[in-house]
């Protein structure tokens, strides 16, 4: 089984057409893998719905308690990309053992359909998630990294290796 905690982040954001804010509603997952015909046995949390820019300490704890306590050994994070890497660093110095960890997000609310890496990023992280060896890992782009090894470039919107 794969245990996905949904953190929040743009992945899940709708978009108020009247006022043109961004907000959350609901996650979007169980929509996502009837729609990719996912026949992996996923457990979906949701643990909390924030934009990483609103993450903070608290939030991380709450996200470091929930992967220890899971009695699976493949999880995957839902997470906003802005914080992501912060989030990745505090799970990998709490030393997790024998857990394969993958944080993921999107740049484009999946709301917004076609123009939204959140589909294709959901899916990176399946396989991520059941191929890498124990430890900590963001996925985006189609690429995975150690949770050390990356960086999210403020200019293209990419993560890219350090």
């Amino acid at each position: 089984m794969i245990q996905l905690f949904v953190t929040g982040g743009t992945f899940d954001k709708e978009y108020n057409f009247i006022t043109g804010e961004l907000y959350f509603k609901d996650t979007h997952l169980k929509e996502m893998f009837a729609l990719g015909r996912c026949t992996l046995d996923i457990d979906i949390k949701t643990l909390m719905m924030v934009d990483s820019l609103e993450m903070g300490e608290e939030e991380r704890a709450i996200i470091l308690y929930h992967c220890r306590r899971s009695p699976s050994k493949r999880i995957i994070l839902t997470h906003g990309t802005d914080r992501m890497v912060a989030t990745a660093e505090a799970l990998a110095e709490a030393q997790i053992p024998d857990k394969t960890i993958v944080l993921t997000g999107a740049m484009i609310p999946y709301a917004f359909g076609n123009s939204s890496d959140g589909f294709f990023n959901l899916g990176s992280a399946l396989a991520f998630a059941q191929t890498l060896p124990p430890g900590v890992y963001v996925v985006m782009n189609g690429r995975y990294f150690e949770w050390n090894n990356v960086r999210k470039n403020r200019t293209t919107g990419n993560f890219e290796e350090l």
